[in-house]
């Protein structure tokens, strides 16, 4: 991508979404844990979740805050760093059904 404009090269209409129809928040969103903006108090120079970060030494961790905040970003960031896979479930849509398959695939 060349910019947050410009459609991805090899998109096409029935392959992946161009880059110019995805939402501008979702263009702007960090690739990278470095890239994310306003969390020094997490992933500032000798914290404890960079330092995990940079060591490859990750740990669980719970956030919690404010929707729009970065909490899901900041956790796919995580697991990409950690060459995890990363498995979405909302509190308010998923069942108990949901939670067992998921539990069960993290087995």
């Amino acid at each position: 991508m060349n910019d947050l404009f410009t459609e991805a090269p090899g998109a096409s209409p029935s392959g992946p979404v161009p880059d110019r129809a995805r939402p501008l928040a979702d263009r702007m969103r960090p690739r990278h844990w470095r890239e994310v903006v306003g969390q020094d108090h997490l992933l500032g120079e000798g914290k404890p979740l960079r330092t995990a970060l940079e060591s490859g030494q990750i740990h669980s961790l719970v956030f919690w805050g404010p929707p729009g905040t970065g909490k899901t970003t900041l956790a796919r960031l995580i697991a990409q760093a950690a060459d995890a896979r990363f498995l979405t479930l909302s509190a308010v849509l998923a069942g108990v059904k949901d939670i067992r398959a998921a539990v069960e695939t993290a087995q």
